[in-house]
């Protein structure tokens, strides 16, 4: 847990260094997300040379906050999908987003991911890797995220 704590701190600062000054807030993701991603069975780790440089959240369907989107649509609002939520690691690594995409379309076809209009670094990342701009969706606290969706080969 220190691991992911760490890296989850290091992505906070480099959400800061780049002008996203709101996104994850103090004590945000807190140990008790983290572990009720592993409750869930969608929380994962990226290692690399045995060193703990990612974590993310790999969430199946139905994720509430996607209930509703504004000034948009879904791609396929109708088929069950994965949520990714909480990507983060450490500055030093490299591929990450790559990495954690390919295992996730592995898994599911079907992928959605938000992310907050400050965090350039995200929007850069989902559009190099295909996702589509879809809408706004409000998380249960009303902060606006941007919404993104990835409809892969199978």
């Amino acid at each position: 847990m220190a691991a992911i704590m760490d890296v989850m701190a290091a992505a906070k600062r480099i959400m800061r260094q780049s002008g996203n000054m709101l996104q994850w807030g103090e004590g945000y993701p807190s140990e008790t997300v983290v572990r009720a991603d592993m409750a869930a069975g969608g929380a994962f780790v990226v290692v690399d040379d045995g060193r703990l440089v990612g974590y993310f959240a790999f969430l199946p369907s139905p994720e509430p906050t996607y209930a509703r989107i504004y000034e948009g649509a879904w791609l396929d609002d109708v088929r069950p999908y994965h949520v990714v939520h909480r990507l983060a690691s450490c500055p030093e690594a490299h591929g990450i987003f790559s990495s954690v995409i390919d295992f996730c379309r592995a898994h599911d076809p079907n992928i959605r991911i938000d992310t907050h209009r400050d965090n350039t670094i995200m929007q850069h990342l989902v559009a190099k890797h295909g996702f589509a701009f879809c809408g706004i969706i409000f998380l249960a606290n009303g902060d606006e995220r941007l919404a993104y969706q990835k409809l892969c080969q199978t």
